[in-house]
């Protein structure tokens, strides 16, 4: 989500080509607006506005800006609408720091406040602004620039990269807490970085940051330092010999591999989002008094709501009623009132399903609120409010971090609901990563095994079913296998007459609903078919299934969400193997506004 780049070079020039290029080399990564910021002498030119980087360049001249420093950011909004105003970098009050980040600074709205009450000039809502004004706050009270950013570390909440520049100094400083950030060294100028691709194109010579160092980056060298004491680190640059498209992609070999590797930073930046927002309150307290609640969305976003539907019933016992949105005015628009509440759950904000759902509910008065990825989208503006996903871009069209951003919001919306600490929500990023440690190998050889079927159910239950109907709609997504997902007590009602020998299984097993499981099992193993369990490790599933894909130990409801990551790898592995792109399956879009 966003990306940042700035430069240092030995003598004034023209820079705003550059940094149009380099903003244009990290355009994969998802954005609305676009900013330049150079610095010659004591003077700061920034442009900026939302679009695209060759129309905001052209609009603003981006050509005809000089400087030794330069910085540019591509926004993709979180806090604050897309517009000129929230756009980045940012100035400070008297427009002698310039600065722009990648990130989410969750206490944004806290710190606003606080910079308005201390009497600073704030003209946004962006949380990169947040960054300028706190190292501002340490400026004015005496402080040189590296220690007003060390301090300033501490104010600020969340995961986020960024850099700053004031007009009377010759250097550039740079900080990393969550998001990426590397520097690169080259002949004459030295420059960081949000990601590599800005960086390569100018030289192969990298230092990568760690959380909790500051970089200061002078023409001829960089220096780093430790946030927590100042003292000065030594690491030695690295020779970059990857090719610019795996470089994007991570080093890994297709993005939706990367995304799946993405998802516990994402969860992470989500949970802090959620913990710092101030529209979560108002959400919770319209849904606690609802008549009937409502969560409404299409293909993966509707098995969120699925799973959201089961949190709240279990968690806050509480009824939502999960609907795909085409069904949503058929089937209870002439029910429906302003004493009625809808979640509408859209990963772009443009699903024409949804946004029709949106339009007959608010005609009859309900009061709708949004889940979305893209803050700007129709239906962030068409809600009440809209809570973010935090993902930034999916370049991938299978969906895999936005749906589990999905599911962890409607976790940590019903741990609200219920009065519960969300703080229990934290480990949630630690245990994405340790599954997917976990199951890789497994995965991998699996799939092998199992490619040659083009028929396959997945079955769950509970909070589990979901995340079988998301799993199986991974595999037809991109292996084009039929694979039906379903809940795993109906399988016998019809579907159990489709076994024969061999034929694979998979199972979706909740740590509550083993009993239902195991029973589950032993209907399809006993008539030939490779059952395969996913789910916490049990001696009943080791005893009865003929194999057990083993995922950490968690709560219920933690666990039916780490039980999609094994079923994303597996549709990888299985596309690729059949030779397909997984990023880019046949006959599919990553936004649908068609009806």
């Amino acid at each position: 989500m966003c990306g940042i780049f700035g430069i240092v070079t030995d003598k004034e020039q023209a820079l705003g080509a550059l940094l149009t290029e380099a903003a244009q080399r990290l355009t994969y990564r998802g954005y609305d607006s676009v900013g330049a910021a150079t610095i010659n002498g004591k003077t700061i030119d920034l442009r900026k506005d939302k679009g695209r980087v060759k129309d905001v360049a052209a609009r603003y001249n981006f050509a005809e800006m000089r400087g030794t420093r330069g910085i540019t950011q591509l926004r993709w909004a979180t806090f604050g609408e897309p517009s000129q105003v929230n756009s980045q970098p940012h100035l400070d009050s008297d427009g002698d720091l310039v600065g722009a980040h990648n990130g989410n600074v969750v206490n944004n709205v806290e710190l606003r406040q606080q910079f308005m009450a201390e009497g600073m000039t704030v003209r946004s809502m962006n949380d990169g602004e947040s960054c300028v004004h706190a190292v501002e706050r340490y400026v004015d009270r005496g402080y040189d620039l590296l220690e007003a950013i060390r301090r300033a570390y501490g104010d600020l909440q969340g995961d986020y990269s960024f850099v700053i520049g004031r007009a009377d100094d010759d250097k550039l400083y740079a900080i990393k807490k969550g998001s990426g950030l590397v520097v690169g060294i080259g002949e004459g100028f030295t420059c960081v970085s949000s990601d590599l691709p800005s960086i390569l194109p100018l030289t192969r010579t990298v230092v990568r940051l760690q959380d909790g160092e500051i970089i200061t980056l002078a023409a001829d060298r960089v220096e780093l330092h430790s946030v927590k004491d100042g003292a000065p680190i030594a690491r030695p640059p690295e020779l970059i010999t990857e090719t610019m498209e795996a470089v994007q992609k991570g080093g890994y070999a297709h993005f939706m591999l990367k995304e799946i590797h993405e998802q516990s930073q994402v969860a992470r930046e989500v949970l802090h989002m959620l913990d710092g927002s101030p529209d979560v309150a108002a959400v919770v307290e319209k849904m606690k008094n609802a008549r009937n609640l409502y969560f409404i969305g299409c293909g993966t976003s509707y098995h969120a709501c699925l799973a959201g539907a089961v949190y709240f019933a279990q968690l806050a016992g509480r009824a939502a009623i999960p609907v795909v949105a085409p069904q949503f005015m058929p089937q209870y628009g002439p029910t429906i009132n302003s004493q009625d509440v809808g979640l509408f759950v859209s990963q772009s904000g443009e699903t024409k399903d949804v946004l029709n759902a949106l339009e007959g509910a608010e005609a009859r008065g309900m009061a709708a609120y949004g889940l979305a990825n893209v803050i700007g989208s129709t239906l962030t503006r068409a809600t009440v409010c809209s809570l973010p996903l935090c993902c930034g871009y999916e370049i991938s069209v299978p969906a895999t971090k936005t749906f589990t951003n999905q599911v962890v919001t409607f976790l940590y919306l019903a741990y609200r609901l219920a009065g519960r600490d969300t703080a229990e929500l934290g480990r949630i990023p630690a245990l994405m990563d340790q599954t997917l440690a976990m199951v890789a190998d497994q995965v991998e050889k699996l799939a092998s095994e199992i490619n040659t079927w083009n028929d396959l159910y997945c079955l769950g239950y509970g909070a589990t079913y979901p995340i079988a109907l998301e799993g199986a709609l991974k595999l037809k997504e991109i292996t084009y296998a039929h694979c039906e997902g379903m809940l795993s007590t109906e399988f016998k009602h019809g579907p159990l007459s489709a076994v024969s020998q061999g034929f694979p299984i998979l199972f979706a097993a909740g740590p509550l609903d083993t009993p239902l499981i195991v029973s589950g099992l032993n209907e399809v193993t006993c008539r030939g078919a490779r059952a395969i369990a996913i789910g916490q490790d049990d001696p009943r599933l080791r005893a009865n299934a003929s194999e057990v894909i083993a995922i950490p130990g968690s709560t219920p409801e933690i666990a039916a969400l780490l039980a999609v990551l094994p079923l994303q790898l597996l549709s990888y592995h299985m596309s690729v193997l059949r030779g397909f792109d997984p990023d880019f399956p046949r006959n599919l879009s990553k936004t649908l506004t068609v009806d």
